[in-house]
């Protein structure tokens, strides 16, 4: 079957991690196509699906040009997309040392940032049972992993070898869940206050031409979108 993309991007219109694989190959300029699954049908549960990704699970990639391809795992899929398509480094590491320290940064994001930002969105907004306990646990864990970038940021510009980098590109979408879902309403909590070297980041990274427009095409498949619509499940 011919396709008139390069990529199929399986991934859903809310959950953030088919955001970042969107955001890289924007920036690499590579052609795609994206289809936004219905979690609510369960079709990232469905045979269709699972064939390429057995964890049901967005976002998955299918890359035409090399024999179809299939990775899954979204900080996967950018590793494969710089290693393969970012020749020249512009959004990559090219050193042994950078590649580390890029990859140290991609684990912290998928164990760290990822998890806790997601389970402080579930147990305040979707949980069937109210857990206070869950939700301040989640909330001051947030609260600390921005405090790590916070450290790091107040020294430096960007996560990897002084340039903006698929390492920074990761963290974008769970940040903004934790600007306007996790944190906004915490009472003594101000990320712009509290976490000054963060926030600039964030903002320096929204402005990023790549990442404008694809998170413009978000916000018109979500014309809706707030608290009560935000989707956190089967998005890993």
């Amino acid at each position: 079957m011919s396709h008139s993309k390069q990529f199929t991007l399986y991934t859903h219109h809310r959950g953030p991690n088919g955001w970042k694989v969107a955001f890289v190959l924007k920036e690499l300029g590579l052609t795609y196509e994206s289809i936004y699954l219905d979690f609510l049908k369960n079709e990232h549960k469905a045979p269709e699906f699972t064939k390429y990704n057995p964890n049901g699970r967005i976002p998955a990639l299918i890359d035409h040009h090399n024999n179809d391809f299939v990775v899954w795992e979204s900080n996967a899929i950018i590793l494969y997309l710089t290693e393969k398509y970012d020749t020249a480094h512009r959004i990559s590491a090219s050193t042994l040392e950078d590649k580390t320290i890029e990859l140290q940064w991609l684990f912290f994001q998928a164990s760290g940032q990822g998890p806790y930002f997601g389970q402080a969105t579930w147990f305040t907004f979707a949980h069937p049972e109210k857990v206070p306990s869950a939700v301040e646990r989640y909330q001051k864990e947030t609260a600390r992993v921005i405090g790590v970038l916070e450290s790091v940021l107040s020294k430096q510009e960007w996560l990897v070898g002084d340039k903006y980098s698929i390492a920074d590109i990761s963290f974008i979408p769970w940040n903004w869940v934790a600007f306007t879902l996790i944190l906004n309403n915490v009472e003594g909590v101000n990320i712009e206050k509290d976490f000054p070297y963060f926030y600039a980041w964030q903002q320096k990274l929204m402005a990023k031409d790549a990442v404008k427009s694809v998170w413009a095409e978000r916000t018109a498949l979500n014309p809706d979108a707030g608290v009560t619509g935000f989707t956190v499940r089967a998005t890993r």
